[in-house]
């Protein structure tokens, strides 16, 4: 079967899967800090768990930031940045300015 014959429904879930996949991925791998994804990517952590408050709004859902990114990180934000992130190196922070359009 194509991805194009399937059902709504059954896209939904292919696609849920997939960001369910994705979301452990980024857990298994907190090594890389979302300066790397915004380098590499143009989007980290932090965008995910925007765009999962605003699809939540689509839906009619009351989801707060906070909440996206607990969803996201798989703890509260706060405790998340205690543990895990580090601070940005002059590289980094270089590499990220460079990236950015004027």
């Amino acid at each position: 079967m194509k991805h194009d014959d399937l059902s709504p429904a059954d896209q939904d879930k292919l696609d849920a899967a997939a960001f369910r996949r994705l979301i452990a991925h980024l857990d298994d791998r907190k090594d890389v800090q979302n300066i790397d994804l915004m380098i590499l990517a143009d989007f980290c952590r932090n965008c995910l768990s925007k765009w999962y408050r605003a699809a939540g709004e689509d839906l009619g859902l009351d989801i707060s930031d906070a909440e996206a990114r607990e969803r996201i990180y798989g703890m509260p934000y706060a405790d998340w940045k205690a543990k895990f992130q580090t601070p940005a190196t002059p590289e980094q922070q270089a590499a990220f300015a460079a990236r950015k359009p004027d």
